[in-house]
């Protein structure tokens, strides 16, 4: 009987095979196929969970699933026939699985001319979601390989993944910018203290995105990072997107004609082509209605729903954004959704995972306004979307919502009332900010009074350190949420990449 390879085994084989990438005609000539980018699992529920693997050819992917790590229990579920329309990646959904059980989940992949000719395997592994009250444990964060700062293997990489790891989390939430296809990356590029940044670099990260190939290799470089993959394998994925994973601030109607790296003059193009990668890339659950759908809700038993929001997709032009009429920002369609979802549950807590923050100001050049904070006064423009959910949440007796986002690359604590904003129709919240994962470190951002925001926290690049931070200057951030299963309290943690604990506070339920 040939023993069954431990994960470590074929977590180690699968980087080997990583290894190759940069080297395609010896990974093809391989006799057997390779699974290029490790193993991910996402939108985990309580009987089941979406994998996500890639071979280097045409492949059949086979998935098996068991209860134990030595997988003597193990079942395979319906093979994946993969092909070149999805560049090798391939999805399956597992179904059935036992509630609030750690799954172990093998994959192989076999050669469609020969099915005989099979992979070595790779293992992850996840736990499913409660049907009954039990302690949560997660974290979140955003912005994964900006600014220029790409993966230095010297410096250890992608760190933060490393140590988010550590807290053997249930879930990570990646509040967007899970990418940067307008993000070109320098070989070297040298710190102010007259070392190199030395970048791992790929054809795809050599220019602007606007094929769906080179879409898809923005996803793939992050997957070249030994803790990504090594996370990956072993922390479900719940992902979102924002600007990055298409170009710079982009919305449906923008033309980039004054943009001389693009080509593709379309950003409505270039959103579909980001989009399809994004799905492709990302171990997400699609609507059969809108395929490319990016909000969405994730139950995660009585104590948690999670509700995506996206407001990219379906947002008017960037403006000044003061118009008294308003401006689409959720669209009307993704704001009835939301209303509907936060009605219907019946989870203690109910978090926004939410791309961008409330009441930050930020800039699209000199006068347009990127999101939707548009300086002091009551709800105009994209705010009127906001005010909106605010005020049904207050009317409709919604108890226990918490907003989570990234975005503005630092982490900060904001406290919103009623009782320091312009507009009062709305119960007091919190929201939550953190990021980078990976990226240059910026801020901080400016405020308005629209809906109250109060700064509790926050811990940005001081004025002498200037923007654009490396990740080497240790501001990356992450946030890190427990939910106690006997009092249902919910503390919420300000992280950096050296584990530190910046700030916390704990947050009780109101018991409706």
């Amino acid at each position: 009987m040939i023993p069954h390879p431990t994960r470590r085994a074929t977590l180690q084989g699968a980087l080997a095979a990583t290894s190759l990438l940069a080297m395609p005609g010896l990974a093809r000539a391989q006799s057997r196929p390779l699974i290029t980018h490790g193993v991910q699992s996402g939108d985990v529920a309580h009987d089941g969970a979406v994998i996500w693997s890639r071979a280097d050819r045409e492949a059949r992917m086979m998935v098996e699933w068991a209860t134990r790590e030595d997988f003597a229990n193990a079942q395979r579920v319906q093979p994946l026939d993969l092909g070149t329309p999805t560049d090798g990646t391939g999805k399956l959904t597992l179904r059935g699985l036992p509630s609030d059980q750690d799954i172990f989940y093998r994959v192989t992949m076999a050669d469609l001319t020969d099915l005989n000719a099979v992979s070595e395997p790779v293992t992850g592994h996840f736990r499913t979601a409660p049907r009954t009250a039990r302690d949560i444990r997660f974290v979140w964060s955003g912005d994964t390989a900006g600014q220029g700062w790409g993966i230095d293997r010297d410096r250890g990489g992608m760190r933060s993944y490393a140590t988010m790891m550590r807290h053997r989390p249930d879930f990570l939430i990646h509040s967007g910018d899970t990418v940067y296809a307008d993000g070109p990356l320098q070989p070297e590029v040298t710190l102010t203290d007259g070392t190199i940044w030395r970048n791992v670099t790929t054809d795809a990260k050599s220019k602007v995105a606007e094929t769906l190939d080179e879409f898809r290799g923005q996803f793939l470089y992050n997957l070249l990072d030994d803790n990504v993959r090594a996370f990956n394998a072993e922390v479900p994925i719940l992902a979102q997107w924002d600007d990055h994973e298409v170009t710079n601030n982009w919305y449906p109607t923008e033309s980039l004609a004054a943009d001389d790296r693009y080509s593709v003059k379309s950003a409505a193009l270039l959103a579909a082509r980001g989009a399809r990668a994004f799905h492709e890339m990302m171990p997400t659950r699609q609507s059969q209605e809108e395929p490319n759908r990016i909000y969405r809700k994730v139950a995660y038993g009585p104590l948690l729903d999670v509700f995506f929001i996206d407001l990219r997709t379906y947002r008017g032009p960037n403006t000044t954004n003061r118009e008294e009429g308003g401006t689409p920002f959720l669209g009307d369609a993704q704001i009835a959704w939301l209303k509907r979802e936060l009605t219907n549950s019946d989870a203690t807590w109910k978090i926004i995972a939410s791309d961008m923050p409330i009441g930050m100001m930020v800039r699209d050049g000199e006068a347009a306004m990127e999101n939707g904070a548009n300086g002091d006064g009551p709800p105009l423009g994209r705010e009127q979307d906001i005010a909106e959910v605010l005020s049904f949440i207050k009317h409709a007796g919604i108890a226990n919502t918490v907003w989570l986002t990234a975005d503005v690359h630092y982490t900060a604590a904001h406290h919103y009332s009623p009782d320091r904003a312009t507009f009062q129709d709305f119960e007091p919240f919190w929201e939550f900010v953190s990021g980078p994962l990976h990226s240059g470190t910026f801020g901080p951002s400016g405020y308005d009074n629209t809906f109250g925001p109060e700064v509790r926290f926050a811990k940005a690049p001081a004025e002498a350190q200037g923007q654009n931070l490396p990740p080497s200057m240790g501001l990356q951030f992450f946030g890190l949420v427990d939910i106690a299963a006997d009092t249902g309290v919910m503390k919420v943690r300000l992280m950096d990449v050296g584990d530190t604990e910046l700030w916390s506070v704990e947050l009780e339920p109101i018991r409706t």
